[in-house]
């Protein structure tokens, strides 16, 4: 086979097709561009309704793709003989996914010269699945991180190619960490790229007895479970904001919880009983110390810090939450 071989920096330039659709994916498909990759076509999902307006909307990934002129489809299904005929006319010496979000079958895997690339947000065999962001933020972890791998039919089971730490930050939220590491994700593709290029890439075999799991999340999974610990809690907060996003029930009113801090203190209290305190805080008991809400929203209205949320809607110690 042929290849486009950059005559300033010696490395091949190589034919790709890129498979993503969330904006974790956009960093990816702009530093393959930005480093003058050739992105034969781009697979992303199909337009759908998004927002408070259901209103039908393209996925990042195509829009960018969109503005960048690069060619898109999005096949509702994927393992048919077409989709594997579309991807095979092209002759691609990789496949590039980035939170694609469809499982996509052994043939299609197999169709690249090289390989198929995963990009995956987190250091594998830690936190293989749908959510690695997320949990390690849940699971109270220090570092996490993103990595390369070669896809094959298991679910995040491929030899690892290059991995990348990002510490998480006592701040951080889900959503924090997934923008640092998006950046981060591009940089690793590039640096797996030219790796082949320079036919120094070493994939390794994952340990499989040291792998954990990071299960897709709902919209159900937001729900404050009190009996936890406070500082739990103040993690499950941080690894659920933006989305799930954390809730609790005031009665029948719900109340979404976006930021808190833990305090140790020995109670004995009911988890989830809102405790005395200043006028100003809301302190709620836990299975394990004590949980001040910093930042809060109604049903109705807007986030608020605490302070300004009980001025108009004062919570009464004794009250449960559930």
């Amino acid at each position: 086979m042929d290849y486009i071989l950059d005559i300033t920096t010696g490395k091949i330039m190589y034919k790709i097709i890129f498979m993503g659709t969330p904006q974790f994916s956009v960093p990816g498909l702009q530093a393959l561009h930005q480093n003058g990759y050739e992105i034969a076509m781009v697979v992303t999902q199909p337009d759908r309704p998004r927002g408070r307006g259901r209103r039908v909307t393209p996925s990042p990934v195509k829009q960018t793709a969109l503005d960048l002129g690069i060619s898109v489809i999005q096949p509702s299904f994927i393992k048919t003989p077409e989709f594997a005929d579309q991807i095979k006319s092209l002759n691609p010496d990789f496949q590039v996914v980035i939170a694609y979000g469809k499982i996509l079958p052994e043939n299609v895997l197999a169709l690249p010269r090289i390989g198929t690339i995963n990009i995956h947000a987190s250091l594998l065999p830690r936190l293989r699945g749908a959510a690695p962001i997320q949990w390690a933020v849940i699971n109270g972890e220090a570092v996490t991180g993103v990595c390369s791998m070669l896809m094959d039919k298991g679910m995040d089971t491929g030899d690892v190619l290059l991995t990348a730490e990002e510490a998480i930050e006592p701040g951080d939220t889900a959503g924090t960490l997934h923008d640092r590491l998006a950046v981060k994700g591009a940089r690793v593709l590039i640096d797996t790229l030219n790796a082949y290029s320079e036919n120094t890439i070493q994939p390794m075999p994952q340990d499989h007895n040291l792998a954990t799991y990071a299960p897709l999340l709902t919209k159900d999974d937001g729900l404050i479970n009190w009996n936890k610990s406070a500082k739990s809690l103040e993690n499950f907060i941080r690894g659920v904001t933006p989305w799930p996003g954390a809730y609790t029930f005031w009665g029948d009113k719900r109340l979404k919880i976006f930021s808190s801090t833990p305090i140790t203190s020995d109670i004995s209290e009911p988890p989830g009983k809102v405790l005395v305190g200043f006028p100003d805080e809301l302190r709620v008991a836990t299975g394990d110390g004590v949980l001040s809400i910093l930042e809060i929203q109604g049903a109705s209205g807007k986030r608020l810090p605490i302070k300004e949320f009980l001025r108009g809607h004062p919570i009464q110690p004794g009250t449960i939450l559930e």
